[in-house]
This record gives structure tokens, sequence and C-alpha cells, in this order.
């Protein structure tokens, strides 16, 4: 059976579906990953085969309209989850382009597309095919998906459409306990961290004798893009006894300049890394926060966009983290207090524990490429 995964341009949006595709090609299934052109060498780096289906970044088109005008990222938080909506219905539009004649050549049996990837409803409804929303965090604003719609209106009115076609399974990764109350029924499947890999060092997977406290600002930080905000985490949490992690593309960690000797900074494996982590202070990236779920370390999360902070208060209201309002409540102080809260009181570790007990009983990567596998035979017999 050939799987055809589509995906956004970013690493937030390839790596948690990668491991759904390699269980698919592990079966013995044709894969083939559609992304963004840039996102190309992350999609090589999981060891399945891509296809570029535009040029252009997911940020071009963020951040102009239809018409190539620039727009300005709203301060309004409501009015930034409609602007992400509209921005992935413009990168959904753009990638037809190349997802159309993908289908066209390949003739894939099933359409798997990460939660934000518009283009699939699409493209499935437009040849026939079955499709898969597989969800990419602990779930996004509805607001968001409404958002999309209303900017491919005009598309979706010339296809005979009133809304984007409902996919024929939606694989939650989110943990039961920690879901959105008003998600819908669900394929659920267990989190399986991934992330590009490096040489091990032996501190990597080993614990030292002070608590470990690793900081990130996602995979995406650059000069332009976070760093202010991961310098800022940083000197938040250095004046703690600890011995800080500090997880960043290598060019932003040589920038940091001389660290103290309890201090490391770099590109870390956070499947591994975390593991040996007592506490994960970060901006509430999807991925990271189910990774530290997962490994069992209780989370400081300051979310850094608005669609962030349903997630993030959700795993607040569990028990398994602090969440902490930029510009609000994260002073040095506050920050401080929070993570002393999260390292001394055991009540965070043993929920965010039974988080973890609870993805690792969900339904396997491969056990739903079966499932899969048997709603397109399914389909085919109606």
């Amino acid at each position: 059976m050939r799987f055809l995964f589509v995906s956004g341009g970013s690493a937030g949006a390839v790596f948690p579906i990668t491991p759904l595709a390699l269980a698919a090609r592990n079966a013995g299934h044709e894969v083939i990953v559609g992304a963004t052109e840039n996102v190309m060498p992350l999609v090589a780096a999981t060891g399945l085969p891509g296809a570029p289906i535009t040029s252009r970044t997911m940020f071009d088109f963020m951040q102009r309209d239809r018409h190539g005008n620039p727009l300005e990222i709203p301060r309004d938080p409501h009015e930034r989850n409609l602007f992400n909506g509209r921005g992935m219905a413009r990168l959904a539009l753009g990638s037809m382009e190349g997802l159309v004649p993908l289908v066209e050549r390949w003739q894939p049996d099933v359409l798997v597309a990460g939660a934000l990837s518009y283009a699939a409803p699409l493209v499935a409804h437009r040849f026939g095919l079955p499709w898969v929303r597989h969800a990419l965090n602990m779930g996004e604003p509805s607001v968001i998906d409404l958002s999309a719609a209303a900017e491919l209106a005009p598309e979706l009115e010339q296809m005979g459409l009133s809304a984007l076609p409902d996919p024929d399974m939606y694989v939650e990764i989110c943990p039961p306990g920690a879901r959105r109350p008003d998600a819908g029924p669900a394929q659920f499947m267990q989190y399986v961290p991934f992330n590009t890999q490096r040489a091990l060092e032996p501190w990597m997977y080993t614990r030292g004798d002070r608590p470990r406290v690793l900081v990130s600002a996602g995979s995406r930080v650059s000069a332009d893009y976070e760093a202010d905000a991961l310098s800022a985490l940083v000197e938040k949490v250095a004046g703690l006894d600890v011995e800080l992690l500090i997880a960043a593309p290598q060019e932003m960690a040589d920038a940091l300049g001389e660290l103290p000797d309890n201090v490391r900074a770099g590109w870390l494996p956070l499947d591994v890394v975390l593991r040996t982590c007592d506490l994960l202070v970060h901006r509430a990236g999807g991925n990271t926060m189910l990774h530290a779920i997962v490994c069992g370390v209780p989370q400081l999360v300051i979310p850094a966009m608005p669609k962030q902070v349903g997630m993030s208060e959700r795993l607040a209201e569990y028990g398994a983290a602090i969440m902490l309002t930029a510009g609000q409540d994260d002073s040095p102080e506050d920050v401080a207090a929070a993570c002393r809260k999260l390292l001394e009181d055991p009540a965070y570790k043993a929920r965010t524990d039974e988080l973890s007990k609870e993805i690792a009983g969900l339904p396997t990567p491969h056990d739903v490429t079966v499932a899969i596998t048997e709603l397109v035979r399914a389909r085919r017999t109606t």
C-alpha cells in the first residue's frame, strides 16, 4: 500500500508524523513525505524519502497575503490564532502545485497529513482518496481550523464544498488525561519522541550530582527568531544551584560565549538527554512538551504563541507543569521560584509519570498503521 504523508514547513510539523511514517514503511508499505523544500534535509534525516511540494517556506505564506503583500503579526491573541489559520491555508494553496502532480504520478492509496496541512483534505476530495489527520501536539485551538476554512472559502466553493472535508480518521497523540475538552472521536496513538541525532557523549545519558535543568526555546531558534527569548530564559534560571543544559542550534550555542562549568549548550538529542533531567523550562513547543511527558520530566512552560496557551494550561491544571505568562509573571524571581517548586515538590513528578504511563499504554504506531490499512481496504469495498 502507498502512504503519502503531507507535512508543513518546520521540524514541529515533520517530527510528530515521523514515527507513524516509519512504522508504515517498516510494515512493508511504500512511503513518501511531501513537505516544503526547505525541510527536505529534515525529512532526509528521518531516513524517509521526501518530495518537495513548494519552493516557498512556511514563513513566506504566513507573512504575506495571497497577493504578496507583507503582513504584520497581530498582538491580540485571538487575532494571532486567526492569522495562523489563514497563513497555513495559504501554505496549503501554495502546496497544491507540487502535491497534485505527486498524487497523479505516484497514485497513493491514502494521505496522512499533519493537523495544519490543509492541502490534504482538498487533494483527498479531488482524487477520492481516504485521508488521515494526524495531531502535531496536545491540541491546536479549533479557531485555527475555522480561520483556515474561511481563507479557503473561494476554493471550497469551486469544489462544491461548504467546509473542509472531515478526515476518515483522526490520530491523537495527546494523552487522554490532558486532552482538550471539546476534542472529538480519535484513534489514539502512543507519542514516540523523534529528533535529529548526534554522536552521544557520556554526560548525555548519565545523571550528574546536581539537579539537571534543560532550557529550550525550540529548534527554530536563530539570530532573528526567539534568540532573545532563549537568552532571557537562561539568565532567569542561571542563579539556581543546578546543572544547566541549553538546547539550541550549535551556532546559537556558540554565540552565548564562554559558559560556567555547570552549563552545557548545543544541539541536544532530547529523546536521550531529557531522561536524565529533573526539569524542563521552555516556550511550550508541542513536540518538546510531549517529549518531556514521555520522559517523566516536570515542566515550566512560558508560551511563545497564543495557540500554545490552551495545552499549557491543561498540563498545568493536571499538575504536571507550572505555566507563566510572558511579560506578566515571568520575572527572574517568578521563574526561579517556579523552578524551585517544580524541583522540590514531588507531586509534579508523580503527575507527569501518570501521563507518561497513559502514553505508554496507547496503541503503537504499528497498531495505527494496521488500523489505517484496514480503513483503506474497507473504503475499497464500499
